[in-house]
């Protein structure tokens, strides 16, 4: 059974072309589950793996205190391994395909409204080259919708000042072309030519644009940290997320007209079904104008 985790990986990778988290999360899911076949129900052979054996997992892992998220990510990862195995040939059927996926609650993200954004961008400066990374961070989140992971991965090489874009390898490991506001670019120019190289030092360059005091890569954990730390000092006290100024900018894009498909492009969205949650949310923004300004609404 160890055997099939080392081959399931390479499919992830070779086959389904996944990203290095997602085979991450994948692979120790099942290591996870193998583990459990293996001391709980004494199961050692893939091919003797039924239905029940993974309910009883399911089970198992929900009276761990699993969240609705977490078991649902563990089941599609069993499902996918499950029929690798059958695609292979290890196994005569799969036992996960009865076995129906639970439909994910989708939450609305918090998102900031566009005088918060503004007030936000306000309190920023370049005053210091480390005030100076956080205003170009802050203001290339905004006005490019990046993830979290992509807009703290990328590198000179990804920018292409001269046409206004920048590049990114998104889930799937996809690229696109994401276009950047003239303000953003002039931030953006001045940081690289006049700040960065005061953080580098004497460090050998890595290529990443955004470095930390010490020269080196600037983590997500640390910009996850940074954006709830620049809110509070802004006066903003909703509930930020990573991803809250990517929520904002391509909430704000919607309200003011653009098309939904333009939107799942800026954001890499595989399918217009994840962009359609800013529908959600636009539609709640419109009610509470709707309400606030007619006659007959809810003042």
């Amino acid at each position: 059974m160890e055997n099939t985790i080392i081959e399931y990986r390479n499919y992830l990778i070779s086959e389904r072309m996944k990203s290095n988290n997602t085979v991450s999360s994948y692979v120790s899911d099942i290591e996870n589950y193998l583990y459990y076949l293996q001391n709980n129900l004494m199961i050692d052979q893939v091919d003797l793996i039924s239905t029940e054996d993974i309910k009883k997992y399911l089970s198992f892992i929900k009276k761990l205190g699993y969240s609705n998220a977490s078991m649902s990510r563990s089941l599609s990862s069993i499902k996918s391994y499950h029929k690798f195995l059958h695609l292979e040939g290890l196994t005569k059927t799969n036992p996960a395909s009865p076995i129906s996926s639970p439909k994910k609650e989708k939450k609305l993200p918090d998102v900031l409204s566009i005088d918060e954004v503004m007030l936000l961008l306000q309190s920023l400066n370049d005053s210091t080259p480390i005030n100076a990374r956080n205003q170009v961070m802050v203001e290339l989140d905004y006005a490019t919708g990046l993830r979290v992971s992509e807009l703290v991965n990328l590198k000179l090489t990804d920018l292409r000042l001269t046409s206004k874009m920048i590049s990114t390898i998104g889930k799937g490991e996809k690229e696109r072309l994401i276009p950047v506001n003239d303000y953003c670019l002039k931030l953006l120019r001045n940081y690289i030519i006049n700040f960065r190289p005061q953080l580098l030092k004497n460090k050998k360059d890595s290529g990443y644009v955004f470095l930390n005091a010490s020269g080196e890569h600037y983590s997500r954990q640390s910009y996850f940290k940074l954006i709830k730390k620049l809110c509070s000092n802004a006066g903003i006290e909703k509930n930020i997320s990573p991803h809250t100024l990517r929520h904002s900018f391509a909430t704000h894009l919607l309200e003011a007209g653009t098309d939904l498909r333009i939107i799942q492009e800026l954001l890499g969205h595989e399918s217009i079904s994840t962009t359609q949650i800013y529908t959600h949310l636009s539609n709640k923004t419109i009610k509470s104008i709707y309400n606030s300004a007619h006659p007959r609404g809810d003042k």
